[in-house]
């Protein structure tokens, strides 16, 4: 199998049938074996009987049924674990990315990339959509040092290596940029169609940013202190114990030197405080050291691009 789509859909009725249609078209003119793989991310209309008159008539489909919602992370990793072709494409189901752009996603894989990402552009939603996502990615970029446009544009091509060694949960699948940049996978992105949804509604909110931005967080910690939290819980800790020893040791002058009385003083609890904080960041730093160097010694901290022998 040369190429896997995975596409998850959640109360996407109405799209499924001419996004079908659109992508064995585009995946025709290609000429490569070809599977496309729908995840019933729960939905409550009549999205899987869609899905089962497909399965039915093309049997390049195959579908997956979740129980209940359990979001895009989910449904793409169950999609990348059911995938059998060495390229993945991903794509949303709500006719907004258009198949036709698979084949430039291609060539630039082609070109030695290993995960090619979309950039809507120009993208056609509302201000209440784009404007909170610009500022997201923008904060993205800076924080992540990526150069990527939009981050969150499902529309992505890589290779199989890539989705084996990044795991999504929550709300991550909007950083697999990240991810895959973490672990030494060359990147690049390139502009897409971008169309108005003709169907459905909209599964984007308010509280879907707030998520995100949650998960960038677990994100920039992953990527910089997964294998050394102390360097992270450390510096807090240290700046906490200095402070307060500092505050302790001017008070101790006052009292031991000017003999001068500092029960009743506000910073003696304040110092004795920080250099509580900090012994505790200290130690908490030092337990997650050794969760992670247990964890360790089952997982590969390295990425291998290729090996001659």
């Amino acid at each position: 199998m040369s190429l896997s789509i995975v596409i998850p859909a959640y109360n996407e009725e109405g799209s499924l049938q001419e996004l079908h249609a659109k992508l064995v078209e585009s995946l025709t003119e290609i000429g490569q074996e070809y599977e496309i793989i729908f995840v019933d991310d729960g939905s409550s209309d009549g999205t899987f009987s869609a899905l089962e008159k497909l399965h039915t008539t093309d049997p390049n489909v195959k579908v997956i049924r979740f129980r209940r919602n359990f979001g895009k992370a989910a449904a793409l990793t169950a999609g990348f674990r059911a995938a059998q072709g060495e390229i993945i494409v991903t794509m949303d189901a709500d006719l907004q990315d258009d198949p036709v752009e698979i084949p430039r996603f291609l060539e630039k894989l082609d070109e030695g990339y290993d995960l090619v990402t979309g950039w809507k552009y120009p993208r056609l939603d509302p201000l209440s959509k784009t404007l909170p996502s610009r500022l997201a990615n923008g904060t993205v970029r800076m924080a992540a040092g990526l150069d990527i446009h939009d981050m969150n544009c499902g529309f992505k091509a890589m290779r199989r290596t890539v989705t084996e060694e990044i795991t999504l949960y929550g709300e991550l699948h909007r950083y697999i940029p990240v991810l895959a940049n973490w672990r030494g996978f060359r990147l690049a992105e390139i502009k897409v169609k971008h169309h108005p949804r003709p169907y459905g509604k909209s599964k984007y909110g308010l509280e879907r940013l707030a998520r995100g931005l949650f998960d960038f967080m677990t994100v920039f910690f992953l990527s910089r202190f997964n294998r050394r939290p102390l360097h992270f819980f450390g510096m807090f800790g240290l700046l906490a114990f200095l402070a307060g020893f500092a505050i302790d040791a001017y008070l101790a002058y006052i009292r031991l030197v000017l003999g001068i009385f500092i029960g009743h003083r506000p910073l003696l609890t304040l110092g004795t405080l920080l250099i509580t904080i900090g012994v505790q960041f200290f130690s908490f730093g030092l337990l997650a050291e050794m969760f992670t160097y247990g964890a360790m010694s089952k997982e590969r901290d390295y990425s291998i691009r290729e090996t001659l022998e």
